[in-house]
């Protein structure tokens, strides 16, 4: 039996770290999303205020294992 997959892009925002972006990602995708299996990290990039960082965002694609009937 094979598998087949999706993907689908999410961006991951945290005040603390690009790791916490990830990690808050991964946890609200897998809220509506079941069978993840891989992520992919396609962009890092902030938010700056007040010549500080304000927020760390990170735009991944997730993979996830298709259910089949």
């Amino acid at each position: 039996m094979s598998n087949t997959y999706k993907m689908v892009t999410v961006v991951g925002t945290s005040t603390q770290s690009y790791d916490a972006a990830i990690a808050n990602a991964l946890s609200d995708a897998t809220a509506t999303v079941r069978n993840l299996s891989w992520f992919e990290v396609q962009e890092q990039r902030g938010r700056i205020v007040d010549g500080k960082v304000a927020e760390y965002q990170i735009k991944l694609q997730i993979g996830f294992r298709v259910e089949v009937p």
